[in-house]
């Protein structure tokens, strides 16, 4: 991990984390990302921001913490499991996520919060391929691990792309093959719990079909918690953590408190800190 790759890039400290992260993010973005030099997913999600923020060429600054030679930094941001990144801008926390995310999901990530500057960065923007979908990420993972046996990240990420093409038992398959301590990374235990989501949908009704029941019947509580479900594994998590927050006010005991339940497992799954936070305030206020 050499921050003097590039300009854009630097090492955190205690030192100076006040006056080159919260004060130069009132003018530029600046991407923190806590890493460890024992710990194998940073390897791989190490040298993928480096890359982007050369890219970048200045749209936002990368800030590298060492976990071991800042621990009380890392106290500061409950830091838990590392890789772990967040996004500074304004002098306030944004956004952020933890795990090693492939390429296609960090430009997503950084696509919702920073342009682009003008210039050379588009022209390099405007000839890359489109992202890659699950398939082809599973056809190249295989090749990956194939060539490099020993880097045992790599199953992890074949993991999440099998989950993400729909071979449920595939994946799990992996997640189960995986060392001890990758096995407690934060991808893992959030590719566990979809997992587990999604095993609970199996022999249950489609979409329309709940959506029918609820038209009918507004109190149809299963309905709404198997529609959550649907939801938060398809692409509106946050309608989908609505149903069961709707199930909590209304029927709090239903099915042995199962909304509480169902919303803990959803942030489990998600890797949008703004909408996890949104949605523990809401259940919190609904529960105190």
């Amino acid at each position: 991990m050499n921050a003097a790759v590039s300009p854009h890039i630097f090492e955190v400290d205690q030192e100076n984390f006040e006056t080159d992260v919260l004060q130069a993010s009132l003018t530029t973005p600046v991407l923190v990302d806590f890493w460890a030099t024992w710990c194998g997913p940073c390897k791989s999600l190490g040298p993928l921001l480096e890359k982007l923020a050369t890219e970048y060429n200045g749209a936002f600054r990368l800030g590298k913490v060492d976990v071991d030679k800042n621990q009380e930094l890392a106290g500061v941001f409950g830091i838990r499991s590392i890789p772990t990144v967040i996004l500074v801008k304004d002098g306030q926390i944004l956004d952020g996520f933890a795990g090693a995310l492939p390429e296609g999901q960090l430009r997503q990530f950084l696509s919702r919060h920073i342009q682009p500057l003008e210039g050379d960065v588009d022209e390099q923007l405007e000839d890359e391929l489109p992202p890659e979908s699950p398939e082809q990420a599973i056809n190249r993972l295989q090749q990956d691990i194939a060539a490099e046996p020993d880097r045992l990240e790599l199953k992890l990420d074949l993991a999440v792309a099998l989950a993400q093409a729909g071979h449920a038992a595939a994946a799990e398959a992996e997640l189960n093959a995986l060392p001890a301590n990758l096995s407690t990374d934060s991808r893992a235990v959030r590719l566990r719990s979809q997992l587990d989501l999604a095993r609970s949908l199996e022999g249950t009704p489609a979409m329309d079909v709940l959506q029918q029941r609820i038209h009918a019947n507004a109190h149809d509580w299963e309905a709404h918690d198997l529609l959550g479900v649907r939801l938060l594994l398809g692409d509106d998590p946050a309608a989908g953590l609505e149903h069961w927050l709707l199930i909590l006010e209304k029927a709090r005991d239903w099915n042995d408190g199962q909304a509480k339940k169902r919303l803990l497992a959803a942030f489990n799954t998600l890797d949008d800190a703004e909408l996890v936070g949104r949605y523990r305030r809401r259940m919190a206020s609904l529960l105190f």
